[in-house]
């Protein structure tokens, strides 16, 4: 059986995310390539759809969302087989790798490859996102189902009961979330994210739900309520989130407290918690809490110009990537997370955003084609296929054979960053980023995993750090076996 896709788990979606498209959860996949100058965007997820302009120089919506393959959650991993079987292992005292109990997997030999039970859930998935301890997969069909923690409604199953902790819980016993379509017929979902304890699903029409754990206003609701966690507060009765008169969503990614759309025309929107200027609005405010917050009121991120092609949150920091391949980040900045060779918080204050937030500096021209965040460090996919990491590293995080911290100083970027050592000729074309791990899934559709390990999030079958000292990368890095004896 081939791997097609992993999602790996620390702090959010998420995906991924999904991760997401992933995630998360946080890490999301982009869905649109697009020019540098802002012009018309090329969505790209292998079917080479496109976005038309139109007379008036703007763009035409073409839905082609790219499915989230990479997201991250706490302690854990996850990994799209193509079959459509989902797999995970790691820490599991929430029920998050979906077995049926609160026992890790792969931190002793024995317990991966075909030892490993699949996630059952009723039919084949698609895209899978994780966040902090629960993950979501979204289903051929069209249907989404999430397992693991559920303390903020964000299985979306209208009570606070996890799922997957305990036996028969799983497969037709774990109903799809219902998330209705305004006209009491479901819209089928095309994308998903998974941030700390909410997630967000977009629709084949470009329309958005996010539910789950509202505090700061990352549902985007107007107000501060959860939703899923009561009875009665999904389906029809669960708002679209508004981001403007005729705007429609190409991708999503969600971060702890924190959320962010990518626009048919290349805009990007951020609401929620903004304390450390991770929605980039140039205030340390929350959006989306407050009536009034949302639609033509929410004025998009400022990045200089140029359309973005893909958006990463992380705990507290955002990244995208801008058509052309330059990479910003904006946001919580304590350990270098926004690779600007300093600690700086950006996003928070007027003048920290436009043109005056410098692309990070990858040196000899690279661009970026890949970025996955989720706490406090990240990582990008080049042009060239090499991995690039910075930020915290006190677990060898960021691939490079120490301990140090990268980003957080004058000379550590550009070239004097080390590219991630995956092995001879590898190249990678995804990533994963966790909380303390990061795993890039390569060409071939293989997928190495390094960091702290005491889980067994690395699915090596031990408990052992990698990435933190000599000799531990490279060929010497196995990639994580999922199938076979």
């Amino acid at each position: 059986m081939k791997l097609a896709s992993s999602v790996v788990g620390s702090l959010l979606a998420v995906v991924t995310c999904a991760f997401v498209v992933a995630g998360a959860a946080c890490s999301s996949g982009g869905a649109s390539d697009a020019s540098g100058d802002g012009g018309a965007a090329t969505a790209r997820d292998g079917s080479g759809g496109t976005y038309v302009p139109s007379a008036d120089g703007g763009t035409a919506f073409h839905l082609d969302v790219k499915r989230a393959r990479t997201a991250s959650g706490a302690d854990f991993s996850c990994a799209l087989l193509t079959s459509g079987d989902v797999k995970c292992w790691g820490r599991n005292d929430k029920g998050q790798l979906g077995i049926g109990d609160k026992n890790n997997r792969a931190d002793n030999a024995g317990e991966m490859g075909d030892k490993l039970p699949a996630v059952s859930l009723g039919e084949k998935a698609v895209s899978i996102a994780v966040g902090w301890y629960h993950a979501c997969a979204l289903l051929e069909s069209g249907r989404i189902k999430c397992w693991g923690q559920n303390d903020s409604g964000q299985l979306g199953q209208g009570d606070t009961k996890n799922r997957a902790d305990d036996k028969d819980e799983m497969g037709d016993a774990l109903p799809a979330i219902p998330l209705g379509g305004g006209t009491g017929t479901a819209k089928k979902a095309v994308a998903i994210a998974a941030g700390g304890y909410h997630n967000c699903a977009v629709f084949e029409d470009g329309s958005l739900k996010c539910w789950g754990a509202n505090l700061y206003g990352q549902l985007g609701l107007g107000d501060a309520e959860p939703r899923g966690d009561q009875a009665g507060e999904l389906g029809d009765s669960l708002p679209f989130v508004d981001l403007g008169a005729g705007r429609k969503v190409v991708a999503i990614a969600a971060g702890n407290f924190h959320t962010c759309a990518v626009l048919e025309n290349g805009a990007l929107k951020c609401w929620g918690d903004g304390a450390d200027g991770q929605t980039g609005l140039g205030a340390a405010a929350l959006r989306g809490k407050n009536p009034g917050d949302m639609g033509d009121n929410l004025e998009a991120v400022n990045l200089g110009g140029g359309a973005v092609v893909q958006v990463a949150c992380g705990g507290f920091h955002t990244c995208a990537i801008l058509g052309g391949g330059a990479l910003k980040c904006w946001g919580h900045n304590d350990t270098g997370q926004q690779g600007q060779g300093d600690t700086t918080k950006r996003g928070a204050n007027p003048g920290d955003m436009g043109a005056a937030l410098k692309a990070v500096d990858f040196g000899n021209g690279r661009k970026a084609t890949y970025v996955s965040t989720l706490y406090d460090h990240s990582c990008a996919v080049l042009d060239d296929g090499s991995v690039r990491c910075w930020g915290w590293n006190n677990a060898g995080q960021l691939g490079l054979g120490d301990k140090e911290t990268r980003g957080d100083a004058p000379g550590e970027m550009g070239t004097a960053l080390p590219k991630v050592d995956l092995g001879l000729g590898v190249k990678a074309t995804q990533l994963g980023v966790g909380w303390d791990h990061s795993c890039a899934l390569l060409e071939g559709d293989a997928f190495k995993c390094w960091g702290l390990n005491w889980a067994g999030h690395l699915g090596q079958g031990d408990t052992a750090t990698r990435g933190d000292g000599p000799n531990e990368m490279g060929d010497a890095l196995k990639t994580v076996k999922l199938t076979g004896p």
